[in-house]
C-alpha cells in the first residue's frame, strides 16, 4: 500500500518511522510520502489560507495550492482514494479501517483553520473517490492527529504488519467478521498467576479452549453493555442464530447465552432464538 499525506506540518509525521508501522515501512509493506502543501503556494509568503466569504471567524485554506498539490500527487493514471479528516465527516470505525486496508493507495488531506475550501472536494470527486471522515465527536486544530490515528488503524491490518495475524481478528470491533465483531474486548492477563493478591481467572488456566472462548465472549458482552451501550443495543437488534455458525459467522449472530447476558444488562434481544 502507498499512503500520501498532504500537510503544512510534514514534521508531524515522525511517528510513522517507529513501532510496527515504521518496521512495515522499512520492509516496503507500506510506502509513505509526506508532502508540504506550501510547496504549491505561489505568493512570496507561501500563504495557504484566506478570510472566508460571507464573513465569520477564522481562516479557510485556499483552493489553488490544494488543487495543484492534488494534481501533482495524484496524476490521472492509477487508482487512489482521497480521505479528508473533518469533524463533519462520517465516523471512522474498525470496519472503515478494514475497507481502507484493501485500497492500493490512499491520499490524506490535512486541513487546518476552518477547513479546506469546499470546491477542492467537489473538484477531486470528479476523478477519484473522496471520503470526509471523522475520528470522533470533537474538534482538533488540524487533520494531522486524525491521519496518524487512521494510518495506525489501517496499517496494522495489512498482511505481515502484526506478528500474529490472529491479533487483528481478536481486537475490539473485530474488523467486521471476527469473534469480536460488534463487541469491545474484555480483560486480558499474563504472568504471574497471582499479583498483589489478585488471581488470574481459573478458566484461563484450564486448557479448555471452548470454555475460554465462551468466557472471553461473556466478558466482551458485559464490557460492551457497560461501556458502549450503543453497540450493545445494535447487537440486540441484529439477527439471531447460533453464534459462529456457517450461515451467520459475524458476532451479531447471537446464541442463547449471548441473549441471556444482554437481557441481564438491560438489552432485550429482538427476534426468535434458533440455536439448538
Amino acid at each position: 500500500m502507498r499512503i500520501d499525506i498532504i500537510t503544512i506540518f510534514p514534521e508531524y509525521f515522525g511517528p510513522l518511522d517507529v513501532s510496527l508501522i515504521g518496521k512495515a515501512a522499512q520492509r516496503g509493506d507500506i510506502v509513505f510520502r509526506v508532502h508540504d502543501l506550501r510547496d504549491w503556494a505561489r505568493d512570496v509568503h507561501h500563504s495557504v489560507d484566506d478570510t472566508p466569504y460571507g464573513g465569520g471567524p477564522g481562516m479557510v485554506m485556499k483552493p489553488e495550492p490544494w488543487g495543484e498539490a492534488l494534481d501533482a500527487v495524484v496524476p490521472a493514471a492509477g487508482p487512489a482514494r482521497l480521505v479528508v479528516p473533518s469533524p463533519s465527516g462520517t465516523p471512522f470505525t474498525q470496519r472503515t479501517a478494514a475497507a481502507y486496508a484493501l485500497e492500493p493507495r490512499l491520499i490524506f488531506a490535512c486541513g487546518r483553520y476552518e477547513g479546506i475550501d469546499a470546491r477542492v472536494i467537489t473538484d477531486a470527486r470528479a476523478r477519484m473517490p473522496v471520503d470526509e471522515v471523522s475520528i470522533g465527536d470533537y474538534v482538533l486544530a488540524g487533520g494531522e492527529p486524525a491521519v496518524l490515528v487512521m494510518t495506525e488503524a489501517i496499517g496494522r491490518l495489512l498482511p505481515g504488519v502484526l506478528g500474529n495475524a490472529q491479533s487483528a481478528a481478536d481486537d475490539s470491533f473485530g474488523g467486521g467478521a471476527g469473534p469480536m465483531a460488534g463487541l469491545i474486548e474484555g480483560p486480558v492477563y499474563t504472568r504471574p498467576r497471582v499479583w498483589r493478591g489478585h488471581e488470574v481467572p481459573e478458566v484461563l488456566l484450564s486448557g479448555d479452549h471452548a470454555a475460554i472462548a465462551r468466557w472471553r465472549r461473556d466478558c466482551a458482552l458485559r464490557v460492551t453493555a457497560a461501556n458502549r451501550p450503543d453497540l450493545a443495543a445494535r447487537l440486540a437488534a441484529g439477527p439471531v442464530t447460533a453464534a459462529g455458525s456457517a450461515a451467520h459467522p459475524a458476532a451479531e449472530a447471537l446464541d442463547a447465552r449471548d441473549r441471556e447476558l444482554l437481557f441481564g444488562a438491560g438489552f432485550p434481544v429482538s427476534g426468535e432464538d434458533v440455536a439448538h
